[in-house]
Order: structure tokens, then sequence, then C-alpha cells
């Protein structure tokens, strides 16, 4: 499932303020209310739910998860900025693949710390070489997707079912 966590109009407004892409707490609470919506419905409510966040959104799934630890079986932050998870990190527990750029230098930094902060048994990080921000060189994207549906696959796998409290 996408989800926008912004609406129209709030992006309309973000647009000149760039303020709401960094309010982690209300993308966040948007996650939160989207993975509840999940777990009331009887086609979802028995399946591990799996977050991929990109920029700020890799922080706001990192907070997220840590506020539904019984619900979130893994995070992806791609190109993500992980450290605005803020005290989450101490907290998170879901299996997290932190993604970035190898030519990303300054975000390659937030994620080395904010993996040293993230206190989830099972975590990683992969630079992709040659790659940008937004991974917009030929075959990066590629190389992302094929990193995340690996993680998923993995940690949600065939049949994982929703972790008990």
């Amino acid at each position: 499932m996408l989800v926008d966590l912004l609406t129209i109009e709030e992006e309309a407004v973000d647009a000149f303020t760039l303020h709401l892409r960094f309010d982690i707490g209300l993308l966040a609470e948007r996650l939160v209310g989207a993975t509840d919506w999940l777990a009331r419905d009887s086609r979802t409510a028995d399946l591990a739910v799996g977050y991929f966040g990109a920029s700020t959104g890799g922080g706001a799934a990192l907070v997220a998860a840590e506020r539904r630890p019984d619900r979130v079986a893994a995070v992806v932050s791609r190109g993500g900025r992980p450290d605005l998870a803020g005290d989450a990190l101490t907290a998170a527990r879901a299996p997290t693949l932190l993604i970035v750029g190898g030519d990303d230098e300054a975000v390659i930094g937030m994620n080395k710390g904010a993996l040293a902060r993230l206190a989830a048994p099972v975590k990683k990080l992969v630079i992709v070489p040659g790659a940008s921000h937004l991974f917009e060189e030929p075959g990066k994207v590629e190389e992302v997707s094929r990193l995340a549906a690996e993680w998923f696959s993995h940690h949600l796998g065939r049949g994982a079912a929703v972790r008990a409290n």
C-alpha cells in the first residue's frame, strides 16, 4: 500500500514553507494511522507490516515502527534521514535496512550515526556506489528495489504473522 503522508493541500503549503516534510511526529502519526487501519481490516489484520521510507519518511518510519512494535516487522529507509527519529532510535526493534547513495556524503554520515544509535537487533547500512541522493543514475533505483525486496522477503517472508505482544 502506498501512503502519501501529506494531503494535497499540505503538499502545496509545504512547497513554499518546507516545514511539514520535517514534521516527523506528524508523518509518523499518519503511518501509525495506516497501520492501525490495516489491523482493523480482516483481509490484512494477520499480516506483518513493513515500512519503506524515503528522505524524511525514513525517520518517520522508525518512529512509527517504535510506536507499533507488535505490527511492524521490518523497515527500509532509502536515502533517508533516520537521524530525525530521535529517541525512537534507541527503542525501535524492527529489523532495519538503511540504503544510502555512495555520492551522498552528508546523508551517509547521518545514517552511520543513526545506525550506531539504533537499538534494533538486526540492522544494516548499505551504501550504493555511484548513486546520488535520489538514485537517479542508471540501474541505481533497481539496486535499491532489489535490496528492499530481499530485506522484506527475509523479514516479512511468506506467511509471516504479526508478532505477539
